[in-house]
């Protein structure tokens, strides 16, 4: 370490990118210190990924125990099922605080200084640090800002945290209105649908894009909402605009048509979330200290190895990471870009490989995804002189599926038609979250449907839907 600052690094942010970093520069023998104004885990431990994957484990069992026609396929039948919101919205708590802990010491074991506070930037090595007592300057060689991000709440929307309010008041629990609306189809709003129905509540679910889910691939988005919406207690309104919605008993919610602005309906209902998406935490961050402008919607600019940006000129000892970049919205793409970010640092230059990196919603069953969608790709093949093809194959020609009685659901490999090289790979089904890991790191190694088809997966295994696939892709071309 240079004698000349306090650390070799300082990460402002100790969500999961932080702490990623943090980790992994302590292995590579940085000395280093972690800022954090929040709690310890950032939004993905105490308000995003781990209370809502709680929630989600829970009422999915409520609704698996309660659909009588799947368990009497099994040869099982039980008597009522009742459940308590209150314990279910403590085993989310409960969750949270053990992997905040957990996170905690992890940090403290390997000697990473924690600091409570405030932290923006005061100059290229330097960062001001309030803290609950006071102030100080804090020197360090590398600093990566990894602030996160928070909800967005679009104008005309208002927001009290009890009838109207986010995912960050969701994953409390803290009733079950009898009907809730839901602005927006996206992982957010589709996760706590699953989670609103199977514990009783209705559902009337808001897209201001003129088709539901929009951001899925189109085949995938076709067959999941058949499954997760179609059958459920949930009315759709598509193409609608929540132009005004006011909290109370009832939420009234005005409802316009997205490209007129004109006004279509008046709804009431008992509660409402906003699942609008997320916009950067970066304000206050001192980034005019060193030169730096975020774009009209608050990203960090950074370049390809995630040096913060000033106008054209990369910060060499400044990085940013994680949702404030605006690349993934994703807390293992923060992750990765810490690790990928020291790695720099210690003279092994590594760049993300977006791609590569998977995400999934947890519903019931599953959607996952790598790469890009059919339309991405083709509009790729296009542009680079390339053809694009894609195979198909169903849960239900899956012993395993059929042995557990999941049928529903499908898998999707888009490839080159010259190479076979994986442009992506789109999964519904059960265990999808999981299934999608194999593809990620096919895409990630490079390797193409001819090779894929000759690996050897267990059967009877779920693992198999995209074994076919591969071997579909490969017989075809």
């Amino acid at each position: 370490m240079s004698q000349e600052f306090d650390y070799d690094l300082l990460i402002i942010g100790a969500g999961v990118g932080g702490h990623g970093a943090a980790v992994h520069a302590v292995g590579c023998g940085l000395k280093t210190a972690i800022v954090e104004a929040g709690d310890m885990g950032g939004t993905c431990v105490n308000r995003g990924c781990i209370p809502s994957k709680a929630l989600l484990a829970a009422s999915g069992r409520v609704r698996e125990l309660r659909d009588a026609h799947h368990l009497q396929t099994l040869g099982i039948q039980l008597g009522g099922v009742n459940f308590d919101r209150a314990a279910i919205a403590e085993h989310a708590n409960n969750t949270v605080s053990k992997l905040r802990g957990d996170l905690t010491k992890s940090l403290q074991r390997l000697g990473v200084d924690t600091i409570e506070g405030w932290a923006k930037l005061a100059g290229l090595n330097k960062v001001k640090i309030e803290t609950a007592k006071d102030q100080k300057i804090v020197t360090a060689k590398d600093i990566i800002l990894a602030p996160g991000s928070v909800p967005w709440v679009p104008p005309g929307i208002v927001v009290d945290g009890k009838t109207v309010f986010t995912s960050d008041q969701a994953v409390r629990l803290e009733s079950l209105p009898q009907w809730v609306a839901i602005i927006g189809s996206g992982y957010i709003g589709l996760e706590f649908a699953d989670i609103y129905t199977a514990l009783g509540s209705e559902i009337t679910l808001i897209e201001a894009l003129d088709q539901l889910m929009p951001t899925f691939d189109p085949d995938i988005a076709k067959q999941a909402q058949r499954v997760l919406i179609g059958p459920r207690d949930i009315e759709t309104r598509v193409g609608q605009l929540a132009m005004k919605v006011t909290p109370g008993s009832p939420v009234v919610i005005e409802l316009a048509d997205a490209k007129t602005k004109k006004v279509t309906e008046i709804l009431e209902v008992d509660a409402c979330l906003v699942a609008t998406g997320r916009i950067p935490a970066t304000k206050d961050l001192g980034l005019e200290s060193v030169g730096v402008e975020t774009d009209r919607r608050g990203f960090l600019p950074v370049d390809d190895r995630l040096h913060l940006m000033a106008g054209e000129n990369a910060l060499g000892n400044i990085w940013a990471i994680g949702d404030a970049t605006g690349k993934m919205m994703l807390a293992h793409t923060a992750s990765a870009q810490g690790i990928a970010v020291v790695e720099t640092i210690c003279g092994r230059d590594r760049v993300v490989n977006y791609r590569s990196i998977p995400a999934a919603a947890f519903t019931h069953p599953e959607i996952s995804f790598v790469g890009l969608t059919e339309p991405a790709a083709k509009e790729l093949g296009q542009a680079e002189g390339f053809e694009v093809a894609s195979v198909r194959t169903y849960f239900k020609g899956n012993s395993k599926a059929i042995a557990e009685g999941e049928t529903d659901g499908l898998a999707k490999v888009i490839y080159r038609k010259d190479n076979g090289e994986i442009l992506g790979v789109h999964i519904f089904g059960y265990h999808a979250a999981d299934l999608i890991q194999e593809a990620a790191n096919a895409i990630s190694t490079g390797q193409s449907v001819h090779e894929l088809a000759f690996s050897v997966h267990t059967h009877p295994t779920l693992s198999e839907v995209l074994d076919e696939a591969y071997k579909r892709a490969a017989m075809t071309h």
